[in-house]
C-alpha cells in the first residue's frame, strides 16, 4: 500500500457530498402527508335541515384523537363563532370530540370546521354545514387542503427527515466505532462524523419541538415562540417525545466528552461502553415510535418494539455503511487505516442488520397494509412497493460489498501472519504497523515487533497488515458498492419518512368498513309507466348512491316491457319532502346516451323523499309517476 504523507483523500468533500445528497432527496421526496385518521359520523350530519337548533355539534373519529380551544369551531352565517367553549370528548370516549352551541341562534346555514390531531400524532381537518329551519348562503370561511400543505407543515415535514437522517449518523458511527473497531474513536472524520449526527438530531428536534403548536393548529410561522402555546405542546404526547429526545442527546453530549478524554487508553473501552450505547440509541428510538404509527391501531404492545428495532437496525446499517465509506476513502501512513478484519466484523454486524430490517419490516407491512389488494389500491400500499424495490437493489449492492470483504479478508489474513512472525528490518517501508495512541512511533525495524502488540482493536487481526495490489484493488472495489449500497441507503431513508406520514392501509380500510356498514350503499326505486300504447308498459330505475344525506349520484334507466333498454326523448326528476315543504329539488338529468344520470344531487335532511318522474315518450306524449325513498344521515 502506498505510504506517502499522511492524507485523507476526499473526506471532506465526501462528507459534504453525502449531506448534499441526503438533503436533495429529503427535499425532493418531501410532500403532503395523508390524514391518518377520519370523521365517521356527525350530529348534526353533514347537509342536514334541522327544524330547531341542536344543543350540542358533536363529532366521532375512527380512532383516538386529540385537541386543542379552536379545534372545533362553529360558525354562523355571518362566519361568527357560536360555540362559547371548547369541544370535549363525550362520556370519555376519545374518538370523540363536543362543542355546546350558543341558546338562540337565527335561521341559515351553519359551518362546522375542525381540526384534531390523531393518535398517530398526525393533524387531520375538514368541515361541513347544516341548516338551522332553512339553507342559506354563508359567509364563513375554513381553511381547506391538507393539514401538511402549509409552510409550517412543508417545513415540520423537513426538519423530520433531518431528524431521521440525524438518528442514523449518530446510532451508526457510534455503533461503528463500539463494535467493529474503537480505534476509530480518534480519526478526525469519524469524530466529525458523530459531531454532525448529534447536530442534526438536537437541531431538529428543537425545531420540531417549536413548530408542533402551530403545525397542530394551524397557526402562523411566528406563533412558534408563544409560551403559552410551547406549554401545551410540552404536555401533549409528541411534544413529550421530542423533550425527552433532547434529554437524551444531553446526556449523550457528556457521555462523548467523556469518552474523547479516554480515547487514549482503548484497550476493552468498546466492551465497557457497548450496554450503555445499546441502552441509549434504543431510548433514543423509543422517542419516534412513542409518536408515531407504532403507537396506535393493534397490537401496539408488540408494534412499539418492532419500531424500536427497525429504527435501530436502520441506523446501524445505513450510519455505518457512511461511517465505513469515509473511512475506505482515507490513507494515510499514520498507521490508523482500517484493517481487513474491521471491514470484516461491519459486513458481519450490517448483515444482522439487514435480516433484522426485513423481519421487523415485513411485520409493519402486514400491520399497516392489512391485505394484499391493499398494496396496489392504497397511497401506503403504492408508496411501500416502492420501498420493498429499493430494499431489493440494497441487497444486490450488499452481496456484492461482502464478497470484496471475503476478498479483502483472504488476502490480508496470510500477510499479517507473516508479518507477525517475521521482522521486516530490510524493508520497512513495505510494512505498516497499526497502532494504538500513545504507543510509540516505530523509528527502525527493530521496534516493530514490539510495535506490533499494541492493542488496536477488541478483535483479532487487527495488529499488521502487509500490502498487496490486490488488496488496494479489493478495496476500491470494495469503496464502489459501499458508495452505492449508501447511496440505495439513503433513499430507503426517504421513503420510509414518506411512509410515517402517510395513512395506513388498514386504517384506510377500517375507515371505509365504518361508514360502509352504517349507511346504505344506494338505493335503488323501480317505478312501472304506461308507454302510450295498448298492454305497453314500461319501467324506470332510479338509483341514488349512496342515498343518505349530502351529495349523491342518481342514475336512471328506462326498460321496454321486455326487459330491453328504452330510449326516451326526455326523462325529468324532482325530489320534494311535503312534510316539512322543502322541494321540488331538480336533479337535472343529463341523457348519457343509454342512461340517464347526475352526480351533484344534494339532499339537506333525511326522512322520506318523494320522486317525481317525468319521461316523455314520443315528441306529444309524456307521463309522470311517483314514488318515494327513504333518505338516511350519516352515522351519529
Amino acid at each position: 500500500m502506498h505510504t506517502g504523507p499522511a492524507r485523507a483523500v476526499g473526506t471532506p468533500l465526501t462528507v459534504l457530498a453525502l449531506v448534499v445528497a441526503v438533503f436533495a432527496l429529503v427535499l425532493g421526496g418531501a410532500g403532503a402527508a395523508s390524514a391518518h385518521a377520519g370523521l365517521s359520523g356527525s350530529d348534526p350530519a353533514d347537509g342536514a335541515v334541522l327544524k330547531a337548533v341542536p344543543q350540542y355539534v358533536t363529532l366521532t373519529f375512527t380512532e383516538s384523537v386529540s385537541f386543542s380551544d379552536d379545534s372545533l369551531r362553529v360558525l354562523s352565517p355571518e362566519n361568527e363563532r357560536v360555540n362559547p367553549r371548547p369541544a370535549r370528548h363525550v362520556d370519555g370516549k376519545d374518538n370523540t370530540a363536543r362543542v355546546e352551541l350558543s341558546g338562540k341562534l337565527p335561521q341559515g346555514t351553519y359551518t362546522v370546521a375542525w381540526r384534531v390531531v390523531s393518535a398517530d400524532g398526525h393533524p387531520i381537518s375538514g368541515a361541513f354545514v347544516f341548516s338551522n329551519g332553512k339553507p342559506s348562503e354563508t359567509a364563513a370561511v375554513v381553511a381547506t387542503g391538507s393539514p401538511d400543505d402549509t409552510a409550517v407543515g412543508r417545513l415540520y415535514g423537513v426538519f423530520r427527515y433531518v431528524a431521521y437522517s440525524g438518528l442514523a449518523l449518530l446510532v451508526g458511527a457510534a455503533a461503528f466505532v463500539l463494535v467493529c473497531w474503537p480505534a476509530a474513536a480518534t480519526i478526525r472524520p469519524v469524530r466529525r462524523l458523530l459531531a454532525l449526527g448529534w447536530v442534526a438530531l438536537a437541531a431538529s428536534t428543537v425545531a420540531l419541538l417549536l413548530l408542533r403548536g402551530p403545525y397542530e393548529t394551524a397557526g402562523q410561522l411566528t406563533s412558534a415562540f408563544d409560551p403559552a402555546q410551547l406549554g401545551r405542546t410540552v404536555t401533549g404526547r409528541p411534544g413529550g417525545a421530542l423533550v425527552v429526545r433532547l434529554v437524551l442527546l444531553a446526556a449523550a453530549a457528556v457521555s462523548l466528552r467523556w469518552l474523547a478524554r479516554r480515547t487514549t487508553d482503548r484497550t476493552g473501552l468498546g466492551a465497557r461502553v457497548r450496554p450503555a450505547g445499546a441502552l441509549f440509541a434504543s431510548a433514543l428510538a423509543v422517542t419516534w415510535a412513542a409518536a408515531e404509527h407504532a403507537s396506535a391501531g393493534i397490537q401496539v404492545a408488540l408494534a412499539m418494539p418492532v419500531a424500536v428495532l427497525h429504527l435501530l437496525a436502520m441506523g446501524v446499517w445505513l450510519g455505518g455503511l457512511i461511517t465505513l465509506l469515509l473511512l475506505l476513502r482515507r490513507r494515510g501512513s499514520d498507521g490508523q487505516e482500517i484493517p481487513a478484519s474491521a471491514i470484516g466484523r461491519f459486513s458481519a454486524l450490517a448483515f444482522g442488520a439487514v435480516a433484522v430490517l426485513v423481519a421487523t419490516g415485513v411485520y409493519q407491512s402486514w400491520r399497516q397494509v392489512g391485505s394484499w389488494e391493499a398494496l396496489s389500491t392504497t397511497s401506503y400500499g403504492k408508496t411501500l412497493l416502492v420501498k420493498i424495490a429499493a430494499v431489493v437493489l440494497v441487497l444486490w449492492a450488499a452481496s456484492f460489498s461482502r464478497r470484496w470483504t471475503a476478498r479483502l479478508g483472504h488476502e490480508a489474513t496470510p500477510a499479517t501472519a507473516t508479518a507477525t512472525v517475521t521482522p521486516a528490518v530490510s524493508a520497512p517501508e513495505r510494512v505498516r504497523v497499526a497502532q494504538g495512541v500513545g504507543a510509540p512511533t516505530s523509528a527502525t525495524g527493530q521496534e516493530l515487533g514490539s510495535a506490533a502488540e499494541a492493542p488496536v482493536g477488541d478483535g483479532p487481526g487487527d495488529t499488521t497488515e502487509a500490502p498487496s495490489f490486490e488488496a488496494d484493488a479489493y478495496r476500491r472495489g470494495l469503496r464502489r458498492m459501499v458508495t452505492v449500497e449508501a447511496v440505495l441507503g439513503v433513499v430507503v431513508l426517504v421513503i420510509t419518512t414518506v411512509l410515517t406520514g402517510t395513512q395506513p392501509s388498514r386504517a384506510a380500510g377500517e375507515r371505509v368498513v365504518t361508514a360502509s356498514a352504517a349507511e346504505p350503499q344506494a338505493q335503488v326505486v323501480t317505478v312501472p309507466f304506461d308507454m302510450g300504447t295498448a298492454n305497453h308498459q314500461g319501467t324506470v330505475q332510479i338509483t341514488l348512491t349512496p342515498g343518505r344525506v349530502g351529495e349523491n349520484t342518481v342514475e336512471a334507466v328506462v326498460y321496454t316491457p321486455d326487459g330491453g333498454l328504452a330510449t326516451v326523448p326526455e326523462l325529468r326528476l324532482t325530489l320534494t319532502q311535503d312534510a316539512l315543504g322543502i322541494g321540488p329539488l331538480d336533479a337535472k338529468l343529463k341523457n348519457l346516451k343509454g342512461y340517464w344520470a347526475a352526480y351533484d344531487l344534494r339532499l339537506p335532511m333525511p326522512g322520506v323523499w318523494t320522486l317525481n318522474i317525468t319521461v316523455r315518450t314520443t315528441d306529444i306524449d309524456q307521463v309522470t309517476v311517483r314514488d318515494t325513498v327513504r333518505i338516511t344521515s350519516l352515522p351519529r
